[in-house]
């Protein structure tokens, strides 16, 4: 992993999802280690981007599944003020659980050189499980931060995990050890 060519992309560290309409009360446990690998990335040249839900009132089919969140312009939508969203961060809108779906962080990753992704962020049996597949099918290394991401249920956690091992091949690994080999390419 070279940091140049690495990519944290932080999925849906919202309001809505964090403290909000569908808080995820585990959530919570992750935004102290997504602080220290974001403070860690922006400092050795790892990319920073935030693919976030911003729905369409009314009209986005997701609702019909989980009811209306993350509705662009508001502050359910907004990245939870702990992250610390600057200026060198990137942000991907997205409307379904995959931040590559009709976005372009395809497009976005490819500018930038970037061939590694490391997901952080909510679900990792949702939107974390399918960003991820569509990395992997992209051709990106998929990479997963085990202490900055999390599920509804331990359960949901550990099932997302190992999905994202077996069919996807991707590495796990603390938000420390992450941090250690920033430092050390730089």
């Amino acid at each position: 992993m070279e940091n140049k060519k690495t990519a944290i992309l932080v999925v849906d560290m919202l309001n809505d999802f964090v403290t909000g309409a569908l808080k995820c009360d585990r959530g919570l446990a992750t935004v102290e280690p997504n602080q220290r690998l974001l403070r860690a990335a922006r400092k050795y040249g790892v990319h920073v981007i935030f693919c976030n839900d911003a729905h369409i009132k009314d009209i986005d089919h997701e609702f019909k599944i989980w009811g209306p969140h993350a509705i662009a312009g508001t502050p359910g939508a907004e990245v939870i003020p702990e992250l610390e969203l600057c200026d060198k961060d990137y942000v991907v809108p997205k409307r379904r659980y995959s931040g590559f779906n009709h976005t372009d962080l395809d497009l976005l990753l490819r500018e930038l050189g970037v061939d590694t992704v490391i997901m952080t962020g909510l679900h990792t049996h949702m939107c974390v499980r399918h960003t991820s597949a569509d990395a992997f099918c992209l051709g990106y290394k998929v990479v997963v931060a085990s202490d900055a991401t999390d599920s509804f249920t331990e359960e949901d956690y550990k099932i997302g995990i190992e999905y994202l091992k077996s069919v996807y091949g991707a590495e796990v690994y603390t938000v420390d050890e992450l941090c250690e080999m920033f430092a050390k390419q730089a």
